[in-house]
């Protein structure tokens, strides 16, 4: 797709200047006033910062213990800070913030590696190497942001910079010419892709950072020919692993690293070719990537999430309403206008935004899109869809949220979760997907399925025999059917696949149903190669069956039906079953809390039939 477009053509090589460097005062005064005024407070707040020293220990604390957060804080907070203090001093424009500035570039530049630790190795899925060579640069999510951040800087303040020495800006070009250039063309790392390996939003991520480095500075017109020929075949290797319904599988927060950044590479390309690329947003699979955010958003802060993807996914904003623009999506572009409103300071000024360029981008049209909220958006009508590349069904009514994962247990950052269903009422989560914990040195290795979130057990599913679901392309959901109307939304399935042989399922059909105004009713049944008898023996109990909610449940008897409260917000009704046990699962994790302020609790129950019944109101 990209690559065809500029294939066997000549183009001129444009300037990349979409926003203006600190010199044209005239745009930079007329930016939203609160923004300004909120900018320079926040970079008031990093004067006299003292950039951490990464030291050798540091970088090998990952391979030692497997904690990742010690060393990305350390990390992250020096390129945060340095973030902050450019936009202050280009909007202020009074050198107050310069020395700090300064600092930031060379503390950045004199780091041994711009590579984490989790990521310092030169093949996919082997070990990372303990230390980084400072010889052999690895180009990985990181290290591309870290060289667009510095371009960026570079391209706004390098006239500033260089009245105080010439010798700030040759030292970010020296670094980017090795540290992102040579071995961007050079070498082959598996995030380019070559047509065989799978990719996923390292890809365009990294493939718009690296274009950002490269044409935020003056790199030379034979490199940026270079550079646009590989990041047109990346992005096509990229696009080649969605379905043409544009479906992320990695989920709502990997949108913002996958689909928004094909989003900027696209506006970049166009930038620097005069439109060439611009057709191209009127493909329905590009269409379809731009509107899936707004697809799996469910209400306020939650979006649908499976995978590594949480909940609480960030608020859309800027980028969204600009990709919605682009491919004529107006009801994107009022959803996307709402939710900047509703971000309030967190989506004005990203103030924990890494790459500098977003937080740019979204100044210069804050004014754009606050207008758009008040004087066009329309109410978000949000559509009943399936997905058939990942098998991701949604519906709602007024109160009712209701998503169903078919597909299988091969998805980017996988869980083991084929079939399990999330339910929302009245925008709040009833039940869950719990999400993922901070990343370790485990999360990404043979023993990723030993952590407890990932695991099918801890998913809305059963478990048959004692056995789990596996992970692999194999493990699948089989015979999905689905349907959508006025007033019956349903999808139904065989899960059986997804479990290895010697959990002896013959089949285990669910059919979800969202009875529009009233219920959602969850239909199990399921055959077992061992159990041949009318009715199961309950002290064996060869099906246990997991439900997670967040609301803590509580047991009422009914006529010798289950009758659970979850909490105050609803109940659910279960037919041929017996309750095992509630339990309470504290959140302890740092980044689980960021979604989960208090413990999620796991209902375990046990079919006294071949068929179960469970009605959600």
């Amino acid at each position: 797709m990209f690559s065809e477009v500029i294939n066997n053509r000549s183009f001129t090589i444009y300037d990349f200047s979409l926003y203006p460097s600190i010199s044209n005062r005239n745009i930079w005064n007329n930016l939203d006033n609160t923004w300004k005024k909120e900018t320079i407070a926040l970079g008031e707040s990093y004067l006299n910062f003292d950039y951490p020293y990464v030291s050798a220990v540091d970088f090998l604390d990952f391979t030692r213990t497997g904690n990742r957060i010690r060393y990305e804080e350390k990390f992250f907070s020096k390129r945060l800070a340095l973030n902050a203090l450019v936009l202050a001093e280009c909007v202020e424009n009074e050198g107050r913030f310069l020395d700090d500035i300064i600092n930031g570039i060379f503390s950045i530049c004199e780091e041994s590696a711009w590579q984490l630790p989790a990521h310092n190795t030169y093949i996919r899925d082997t070990p990372q190497l303990p230390l980084p060579d400072s010889t052999a640069p690895v180009l990985d999510l990181f290290a591309c942001e870290t060289g667009a951040i510095l371009a960026t800087v570079s391209y706004l303040l390098g006239n500033e910079l260089d009245k105080v020495s010439p010798f700030i800006t040759k030292r970010i070009a020296r670094e980017l010419e090795h540290r992102i250039y040579k071995p961007y063309l050079d070498c082959h790392f598996w995030w380019m892709g070559n047509g065989k390996e799978p990719m996923n939003n390292w890809t365009i991520w990294c493939t718009q950072n690296v274009l950002l480095s490269v044409f935020l500075i003056n790199s030379g017109e034979a490199l940026r020919k270079k550079v646009i020929s590989k990041a047109c075949m990346s992005t096509d290797y990229f696009l080649a692993e969605y379905g043409d319904d544009g479906c992320c599988d990695e989920g709502a927060q990997y949108y913002r690293h996958a689909g928004l950044c094909l989003f900027n590479t696209m506006e970049i390309l166009n930038a620097v070719t005069n439109n060439y690329f611009s057709v191209l947003y009127k493909e329905t699979k590009i269409k379809n990537i731009a509107s899936y955010i707004m697809n799996v958003h469910i209400d306020d802060i939650y979006y649908l999430n499976f995978a590594d993807c949480s909940p609480i996914a960030g608020r859309a904003g800027v980028r969204e309403f600009l990709f919605a623009k682009q491919t004529e999506n107006p009801t994107m572009m009022s959803f996307a206008a709402k939710e900047f409103q509703a971000g309030g300071m967190e989506t004005l000024l990203l103030p924990k935004e890494n790459n500098l360029y977003y937080r740019l981008q979204n100044a210069f049209t804050i004014k754009e899109i606050s207008s758009y909220a008040e004087e066009k958006a329309a109410p978000v009508i949000y559509p009943e869809i399936f997905y058939p590349s990942t098998g991701i069904f949604i519906t709602r009514d007024e109160s009712l949220y209701l998503a169903v994962k078919g597909g299988d247990n091969d998805d980017s950052h996988n869980h083991n979760d084929t079939g399990s269903f999330t339910v929302y009422k009245n925008g709040k989560p009833m039940f869950i997907d719990v999400g993922v914990e901070s990343y370790t040195k485990k999360t990404f290795s043979p023993q990723r399925y030993e952590i407890w979130t990932m695991q099918s057990a801890y998913h809305n599913l059963p478990t048959i025999n004692g056995i789990m679901q596996k992970d692999g392309s194999s493990y699948k959901a089989s015979d999905v059917k689905y349907s959508f109307s006025d007033s019956v939304s349903e999808i139904k399935m065989d899960i059986a696949k997804a479990y290895p042989e010697e959990a002896g399922l013959n089949s285990y059909h669910r059919k979800a149903s969202l009875i529009k105004g009233k219920e959602i009713i969850i239909k199990d049944s399921f055959s077992l190669s061992n159990c041949t008898e009318t009715i199961i023996d309950s002290y064996k109990r060869p099906v246990i069956l997991s439900l997670m909610t967040y609301e803590k449940p509580i047991n009422v008897n009914e006529n010798n039906n289950l009758h659970i409260a979850i909490g105050s917000l609803g109940t659910l009704r279960i037919k041929n079953a017996e309750l095992l046990s509630i339990e309470e699962i504290p959140i302890t994790d740092s980044r689980l809390q960021t979604a989960w302020k208090h413990p999620v609790y796991r209902i375990l129950i046990t079919p006294t039939n071949y068929e179960i019944e469970m009605r959600i109101s």
